[in-house]
């Protein structure tokens, strides 16, 4: 390789293993263990690729004698291939972390399946009349909640379905666990209520919104919750008080929203920068002095954001491949790949070390950093 190519190379092609699906990737979900990564398609299908990198970047680093300048050779093997499914339905398959190191899928004929590391389908653990449009799944409390779009059920036992009484109606296919797993959060096409599940399921509270939420993301220690709306900005929650609001003003839906504990931060994407605020001064009631200003404003949108579990970092795709990581609450970001397919998914394997990224021309890919790199 000569040089002149060298310095062509981004740090996308130093660092990232892709492959290519055959459709555009809706999500994307790490194992529980963090030994694999599962993508979903919008052709039903889903993707897995192992974590464990045979090339890791600390092999491929060279520190020179006289400067001490540090350089990272490409990788010579290609990557592992993906493990790829049979398709689950017509379109994008829910999925959710399950176990060690497979998932749940939900298909378009009512099953909810185990899939493991492998690609095999262990076993059918729930079956509904409808099909399955959202999923989720609490490993503290080992149960299961699914959506058909019109009705919620609960599993707590292998093939014990019971569906929550009186759930709201013209759900949306948002659920999503509190950390503890004792609440659940439901979406519906105004608004989201929120469930007790210890015991019989009892409804605590409904909230209105404007538009229906997209995502539902609740905070480290279950005490905020936050939504991305279809159209007009996100809408946070304080569980304690009960305390709502919308934050507007996005000139794009908000897919996505994420927290940082590190940085005590709730970050969004639908703009042309990436959105944060500090959660010591909550955006309530158009409260604007915890905004922080984190990496550059362009001219493109952010499409999807994943805050790193460990530092004060943030990831951001955006609509034209761009991808970054920045420093929550600074200007200063790392340009990790300029362009490319439109970024659909992005999330870090628990240890930071690992970010997956799903793109719509279907390139899915898991960039592994050395640890010297955000120190």
């Amino acid at each position: 390789m000569n040089q002149q190519t060298m310095q062509n190379l981004t740090l996308f092609d130093l660092l990232a293993r892709s492959w290519r699906c055959p459709s555009a990737i809706a999500d994307l979900c790490f194992s529980a263990d963090g030994s694999t990564v599962a993508f979903t398609s919008v052709d039903g299908t889903v993707a897995i690729a192992a974590v464990a990198d045979q090339e890791p970047p600390e092999s491929r680093i060279r520190v020179s004698g006289d400067l001490g300048q540090m350089t990272i050779r490409p990788r010579e093997r290609p990557p592992v291939p993906l493990i790829a499914s049979a398709a689950f339905g017509d379109g994008d398959a829910p999925l959710a972390a399950y176990l060690h190191s497979g998932f749940l899928i939900g298909t378009a004929a009512g099953e909810v399946v185990h899939l493991t590391a492998d690609g095999d389908v262990a076993e059918t653990l729930i079956k509904i009349e409808g099909p399955v449009v959202a999923i989720d799944h609490s490993a503290r409390t080992a149960v299961t909640a699914v959506s058909d779009g019109h009705d919620v059920f609960l599993s707590r036992n292998r093939g014990d379905v019971a569906r929550l009484e009186h759930a709201a109606t013209s759900l949306t296919g948002a659920l999503a666990f509190s950390p503890d797993g004792r609440r659940l959060a439901c979406g519906s096409s105004n608004g989201l209520s929120i469930w007790a599940i210890e015991g019989p399921a009892s409804l605590i509270r409904d909230f209105s919104f404007p538009a229906r939420p997209t995502s539902i993301r609740w905070s480290g220690y279950g005490t905020w919750l936050a939504c991305g709306l279809e159209a007009g900005g996100f809408a946070l929650i304080g569980l304690a008080d009960g305390l709502t609001d919308t934050v507007a003003g996005f000139p794009s839906p908000v897919r996505t929203v994420c927290w940082s504990p590190p940085a005590n931060a709730l970050l969004a994407s639908g703009a042309f920068r990436i959105a944060g605020w500090s959660m010591t001064a909550p955006p309530l009631d158009g409260e604007t002095a915890g905004a922080l200003e984190t990496g550059r404003a362009g001219l493109v949108l952010v499409e999807t954001v994943a805050a790193h579990p460990q530092k004060k970092l943030v990831a951001a795709g955006y609509a034209n491949g761009r991808i970054t990581v920045a420093q929550i609450g600074g200007r200063d970001e790392l340009l990790v790949r300029p362009l490319g397919s439109g970024v659909t998914a992005l999330a870090w394997s628990a240890d930071g070390r690992h970010l997956a990224a799903g793109m719509v021309d279907g390139t899915v890919a898991i960039i592994t950093f050395p640890a010297q790199m955000f120190k």
